[in-house]
């Protein structure tokens, strides 16, 4: 029996691809010519990213952004996976649990944009309490958490799942104690959904623009915000550059997130 898929699905995939990936190849090439403007190539240099490296704004820029996804993943790797442990283990009502979950799935499906204003909102009310709550880096920490706690919490939960509950019933039985428990099998075991999920929270820090734009002050541009700033003032090669970095490190860490995934089906 011929089970070859037919010759127009192929070309549509191959289409496909083309559509998502072409314009960012386009990108990574611009950032290589040595022509400033124009689609016409004048020879390969990487003189457009040793400016890039040179320059003090790009390079606030990724520090902000690298101190944010950073800090923000690791407070919600830390959050997300002690979520995910008591929704799974604690014996909540059929109710309950079903308001927790609508509670860890809505950030994750509602738009971004409507995230973003419910947080200035909120940090307008909060301000009041702590100056913490000021727009600026800390705001910012705060609002990346409240969405990476969701996708932590979801990843380590699927890890969850797939262990199931009877190594944790054997280790009782051998007088394990809650904190033995979760230092010697059940943060071991869940250690590829951990940090699946931290990686995952990261690359979304890392790629996040409308929530940033909205709680970022003066001193907090990330690299998102002056990427869209340049745009309104016409690109240059150094942002192309800028792009292209951006990207590749993004694609390595869903590399990662994929081996980690791999992994973690391998050890089941």
């Amino acid at each position: 029996m011929n089970h070859r898929l037919p010759r127009w699905i192929t070309w549509l995939a191959l289409g496909t691809l083309a559509f998502l990936y072409v314009p960012m190849l386009a990108v990574a090439v611009a950032s290589v010519n040595r022509g400033r403007h124009g689609f016409t190539w004048r020879g390969f240099t990487f003189a457009w990213y040793t400016r890039l490296f040179g320059n003090e704004h790009v390079l606030e820029a990724a520090r902000n952004t690298l101190v944010l996804a950073a800090i923000s993943t690791l407070i919600a790797t830390v959050l997300g996976t002690a979520l995910a442990i008591g929704m799974s283990r604690f014996p909540w009502p059929r109710w309950v649990r079903r308001y927790l979950d609508l509670a860890v799935y809505l950030p994750v499906v509602t738009p971004d944009i409507i995230f973003a204003a419910a947080l200035v909102v909120a940090f307008s009310v909060l301000r009041v309490l702590s100056p913490m709550f000021e727009l600026g880096l800390p705001a910012m920490i705060v609002a990346h958490v409240t969405f990476q706690v969701a996708f932590v919490a979801l990843v380590v939960r699927s890890r969850l799942a797939s262990i199931g509950p009877h190594i944790e019933e054997a280790a009782r039985d051998l007088y394990a104690d809650t904190p033995g428990l979760l230092r010697r099998v059940m943060i071991p075991l869940l250690m590829p959904g951990i940090v699946a999920g931290a990686m995952l929270a990261f690359t979304l820090s890392l790629d996040d623009f409308v929530i940033s734009f909205f709680t970022a002050g003066p001193e907090s541009q990330t690299l998102p915000i002056l990427i869209y700033g340049s745009l309104r003032r016409g690109l240059s090669p150094e942002i192309h550059a800028l792009s292209t970095l951006i990207f590749l490190v993004t694609v390595l860490l869903v590399l990662g997130l994929e081996r980690m995934t791999w992994l973690a089906k391998e050890s089941k």
